[in-house]
């Protein structure tokens, strides 16, 4: 950054209390007022240069003490002072830190070449032109101090050439680019880079306020078309530098956590980084919008910012990973950690475009591999949230049969999910687990996991038996070949009636003692199921001349059901 250095003698302004006083053994015959400060200075030198104060010292003689109350000087007492230390001849040191407020008060104070040669203005105006305007920091902290002086700042029309000096510099070719830049990516270190990167201006430019921020994406936009890319990656440059991080702990709901105040700026400034977002797909990641969607969520944005941020993110889905969707709750009645109702408003929101775009998909559509890679997402992140064990099952089940059949081509991971669960959460009730296991289609487990369920003591008896089912099934095609429909027929009466005999003793013991009827139930199904299958698959056997291989296959599920019994 460039500094001017003004006047050659040493400061002798000294401060006491609310009064600020020149050392001098002239006594002071022009007092200032300004706010809260008292300036006690003298008519001359301050008179001659400046055209506001001849003006108000027109009346009083050279030997009156003139009092002068200038309240609306812009930038204050201390832009004032530096104005009279320049009178006086006094050192100052001025940059773009504190270039607007001296040149307003200059300003203001009509320090102009009409009123004398080589005045105040005359200088701050060269200053801004070869060194603020010419300078890629110093245009963009200039500009950010204009956000006190607004009105001032914008007559003047310090607002326009600050963001056409900082646009002109963005859409210089990144091969003249030879000023020097903020790049702190991870992984980045500017002397093994040749090359600069397109989207070396974005952290720089993330210093400014919203609306000043705003500004120059539209006139970059506006003067010519970037990349959607480069405009998303200035949007989560800013995001990152200005909204609460929501993706690592859980926010604190507490009064002394974020202010009102604060709370209502990052919603101004979330409302409009998701305005700004380009419409074209891919111009910011997945990743991002969910964040995003995340933040709005622990803010209270408007539904406008979450319906919009949901509708973008339905868009993308289908890209998201894993951990693109571990977010905290927001809400500070859920006692989970896992925000999964987040999850479950964007898969409904994809799942909208999905049935739209593709009523009957066939087999190897796009439309199909895209479910079904989103099946697989999500069975990953049940998995996940099965673990928090304040997880309502409701939620769970919600989110696992919001995907239609053709999204899983097996239900393996689905299995993992609920056996996951089951483990975490003991205390879960019959009723629950049956409803959990309700999900799983039996046909679409692999050998390896059927293998598993049958042997798991968490599962419901009934889950269990439709496992052997289609294991007992599966057996028989791979030594027999006969068509499926012949077993699933001689399946469907056996299981049919069971649960019908099961259901009428329930009935007959009635519901003082509904736990041990259940269980009873239970053994039923499992004495008949024996039976019949035994008897069934015997009879087969003796028709085709292997009784022996029959028997033995159906043993097998018997005596895992007398190890299940004994336990």
């Amino acid at each position: 950054m460039k500094f001017m250095k003004i006047g050659t003698k040493p400061d002798t302004f000294y401060t006491e209390e609310a009064t600020r006083t020149v050392i001098s053994d002239i006594p002071s015959d022009l007092t200032i007022r300004i706010n809260n400060v008292c300036f006690l200075l003298h008519k001359i030198p301050l008179v001659p240069k400046c055209g506001l104060l001849q003006r108000l010292c027109s009346d009083a003689d050279d030997s009156d003490i003139v009092t002068i109350d200038l309240h609306d000087v812009p930038g204050g007492e201390d832009a004032f002072e530096l104005c009279a230390k320049f009178c006086y001849g006094i050192t100052i040191n001025l940059g773009a830190h504190n270039f607007v407020p001296a040149f307003c008060a200059a300003k203001f104070l009509r320090m102009t070449e009409s009123i004398e040669k080589g005045n105040f203005v005359l200088k701050l105006e060269a200053f801004f032109n070869s060194c603020i305007l010419e300078g890629w920091k110093d245009s963009i902290v200039a500009l950010q101090t204009t956000i006190k002086l607004p009105e001032w700042s914008e007559n003047l029309g310090i607002i326009r050439r600050c963001i056409d000096s900082i646009v002109e510099k963005i859409l210089t070719p990144t091969s003249k680019v030879s000023w020097s830049y903020t790049y702190t990516r991870p992984g980045y270190i500017k002397k093994q880079h040749q090359s600069v990167p397109k989207d070396w201006w974005t952290e720089d430019v993330s210093d400014l306020d919203i609306d000043l921020f705003r500004c120059i994406i539209t006139a970059v936009r506006s003067t010519y078309i970037p990349p959607p890319q480069l405009i998303g990656e200035a949007l989560h440059v800013y995001a990152c530098r200005w909204l609460p991080d929501t993706t690592k702990s859980r926010p604190l709901h507490s009064s002394g956590s974020q202010t009102e105040e604060s709370r209502e700026k990052s919603r101004r400034i979330l409302e409009s980084i998701v305005s700004m977002i380009p419409s074209d797909r891919g111009s910011v990641s997945i990743g991002f919008l969910l964040k995003l969607l995340s933040i709005a969520n622990y803010l209270g944005a408007s539904p406008v910012t979450k319906t919009e941020l949901i509708r973008k993110a339905g868009l993308q889905f289908e890209e998201a990973t894993l951990n693109d969707m571990l977010f905290p709750s927001q809400l500070p009645t859920d006692q989970h950690f896992y925000d999964i109702d987040l999850v479950a408003a964007v898969l409904e929101s994809y799942l909208v475009l999905w049935r739209r775009q593709s009523p009957l998909p066939t087999e190897n559509s796009h439309m199909v591999r895209s479910i079904r890679k989103i099946g697989k997402l999500i069975d990953s992140y049940l998995q996940v949230v099965a673990r928090d064990v304040n997880m309502p099952i409701s939620k769970l089940v919600s989110l696992a049969e919001a995907l239609p059949d053709v999204a899983r081509e097996d239900h393996d991971g689905l299995y993992k999910a609920i056996n996951i669960y089951l483990k975490e959460h003991p205390d879960v009730s019959k009723a629950d687990k049956k409803r959990m296991c309700r999900m799983l289609d039996c046909q679409k487990l692999s050998p390896e996991v059927r293998a598993h369920a049958v042997k798991n003591e968490r599962l419901p008896l009934r889950t269990v038996v439709q496992v052997l089912f289609f294991d007992q099934e599966s057996g028989s095609r791979s030594t027999t070949h006969k068509p499926e429909s012949i077993t699933k027929a001689r399946q469907a009466p056996i299981e049919a009636e069971a649960k019908e005999e099961c259901d009428k003793k329930v009935q007959h013991e009635g519901t003082k003692s509904s736990s041990r009827v259940t269980e009873t139930s239970e053994r039923e199904i499992q004495k008949r199921m024996e039976a019949k299958m035994v008897r069934g698959d015997s009879e087969k056997g003796k028709e085709r001349k292997g009784e022996t291989n029959s028997t033995a296959k159906v043993m097998e599920p018997k005596q895992v059901f007398q190890r299940r019994s004994s336990r």
